[in-house]
């Protein structure tokens, strides 16, 4: 089964304390799309100027990722800048560029309105819903988020969620939409407002996921230097989804699986500024470190 991906397609400008790298290929929905790109196949819905450079065109179809859906307008591509400080859990924006992203209105071709899986990567909220407004039944559906939309679009957001299968945000976000600093009681607030799954990211801590089976624990893939984080929640997402689209069973019984594959992908993604550390590797290298993570993780 394939998985649509909905998201943002942008120039990231990135720097750390070591290197400064710009305009790399990035955005919620190209992580994420990349990553899941490695199990199933892809249906990528975005949007580019007409300044997008051809080769990170190529990169898509390198990948098999379908770009019917990616919109290329006149304009410039969404342009965004930032620096990490030395812990790399910090950073901050030094510019954004909107561009044709301003506008960017979701229109899904015919053939992608049937797509059994949907990721919602982060956009805004009433543009999620217009996603799924498009949608013709699909068989599970994941929505991100980040904090911008719980302080200026929370209506919409609220809207979504009881539309939705699974919802991912990280742990801030958690305490920032139900005002509970325990995250165990964060999760209970969050499935009352719609989701079956909600899964919490703690970056280099892991993710915790809530659903019908209880609690799930799942570890990061212990990595000894990060060179960029940019993108690995999307990534850890995207992998998650495209592992789901093509197990066999539910996603009740596969979903915990998923969620480490997911994790593993992310732990490439962190090894390299913005994607090109994850393009270069192949599934055989996420299938080895998975088995490192059980053998890190058994008792």
């Amino acid at each position: 089964m394939s998985v649509l991906i909905v998201g943002s397609t942008a120039l990231d400008s990135i720097k750390t304390p070591i290197a400064e790298n710009p305009r790399l290929l990035g955005g919620s929905a190209s992580h994420a799309a990349v990553a899941a790109s490695f199990f199933s196949p892809v249906k990528l819905v975005g949007v580019v100027g007409d300044d997008f450079p051809k080769r990170y065109v190529a990169l898509y179809k390198r990948h098999g990722i379908d770009i019917e859906g990616l919109q290329m307008l006149p304009g410039k591509t969404f342009h965004w800048s930032g620096e990490y400080e030395l812990n790399m859990n910090n950073r901050r924006t030094l510019l954004t560029e909107l561009g044709v992203f301003e506008t960017f209105t979701p229109t899904l071709p015919k053939g992608h309105q049937n797509s059994p899986f949907v990721l919602l990567a982060n956009i805004a909220p009433s543009l999620q819903n217009h996603v799924l407004n498009q949608m013709q039944r699909p068989k599970f559906i994941v929505a991100d988020t980040m904090d911008l939309w719980l302080n200026i679009a929370l209506p919409d957001l609220l809207k979504l969620l009881k539309r939705l299968d699974a919802f991912v945000l990280n742990d801030s976000e958690a305490h920032q939409l139900t005002k509970e600093d325990n995250v165990f009681a964060a999760l209970k607030k969050i499935h009352q407002l719609g989701p079956k799954y909600v899964i919490i990211k703690k970056g280099s801590h892991g993710s915790i996921l809530s659903g019908p089976r209880g609690f799930f624990i799942c570890p990061a893939y212990p990595l000894h230097k990060v060179l960029d984080p940019t993108g690995a929640g999307d990534a850890f997402v995207g992998a998650m989804m495209g592992y789901l689209a093509t197990a066999k069973g539910s996603v009740e019984d596969n979903i915990r699986r998923a969620m480490v594959y997911g994790s593993v992908t992310a732990s490439f993604c962190c090894e390299g500024f913005g994607l090109t550390r994850t393009t270069r590797i192949k599934r055989a290298a996420i299938d080895q470190r998975v088995k490192e993570l059980e053998k890190l993780t058994r008792f």
